[in-house]
């Protein structure tokens, strides 16, 4: 019995031949596993999601922000504590799709169109309880949408704001009031095409967008604030409007 634990414990040392070949071994696992990322990487990129941001890198409105937003808001509000000066949190993107329910197609073009104007992917929206009024059972496919934070998500609002926004038809100013109560904003737009990432002439299914802005702000006036001065156009105050009608 001795004698076998003696012999268990005493190893041959390795052959250099056997030592090269457990380099040659890790070296090729390394190099499997690092083409297995990069391919991954790949597949992420040609099924929508954006490359991520060079280092260093700052959003030309996030830029805005932290030097010439903030301390405005600060003097407006009468914050001292920089820390609770309101903020963007998220925007989340999304689109309903009643009719995907029996039209399937729609729902992949929306997956589509959201990832190329996010440049986020995309994911679908379940339904949550079933309605027999609509022929709807929980757990279809209703919806998609995407959640946008950090760069992406400055990078989306500044796209909304300088070019989405200005190419709606009949544009007249965003509703001031369609704020939740805790400075968070809703709105709405009719069709995906406002987006410069979406070519008109390739859309087989019109579909409009919803986007939340969800912000830091304790309520409704310091969302305003903030929002305002991050340059969304809000429809000009009634009593402004009745005087220049009146001139």
């Amino acid at each position: 019995m001795a004698k076998e634990e003696k012999e268990k414990k005493v190893k041959p040392a390795p052959t250099a031949e056997q030592i090269e070949a457990s380099k040659a071994a890790k070296a090729a696992k390394k190099a499997e596993k690092s083409a297995g990322a990069k391919a991954k990487s790949e597949e992420a990129i040609d099924a929508g999601s954006a490359q991520p941001f060079p280092s260093g890198y700052t959003a030309r409105l996030l830029k805005k922000y932290n030097e010439e937003i903030a301390p405005a808001l600060a003097s407006e509000l009468g914050i001292k504590n920089r820390l609770a000066i309101p903020r963007l949190s998220k925007i989340v993107v999304s689109a309903g799709l009643g009719k995907a329910i029996t039209e399937k197609p729609r729902l992949e073009a929306a997956i589509k169109e959201l990832t190329q104007i996010a440049g986020q992917k995309a994911v679908v929206c379940l339904a949550r309880k079933s309605v027999s009024n609509f022929k709807l059972r929980q757990g279809m496919e209703i919806g998609a949408k995407v959640t946008l934070r950090g760069q992406r998500m400055w990078e989306f609002l500044d796209r909304l704001i300088t070019l989405a926004i200005p190419r709606v038809k009949d544009f007249r100013g965003l509703r001031p009031d369609a704020f939740d109560g805790r400075g968070n904003y809703n709105l709405g737009l009719t069709e995906q095409t406002v987006f410069p990432e979406i070519q008109a002439d390739r859309v087989t299914f019109h579909q409009g967008l919803a986007i939340t802005i969800v912000t830091t702000a304790q309520d409704d006036k310091a969302g305003f604030a903030l929002l305002k001065l991050l340059g969304m156009p809000f429809q000009r105050d009634q009593a402004v409007q009745k005087v220049r009608k009146a001139i």
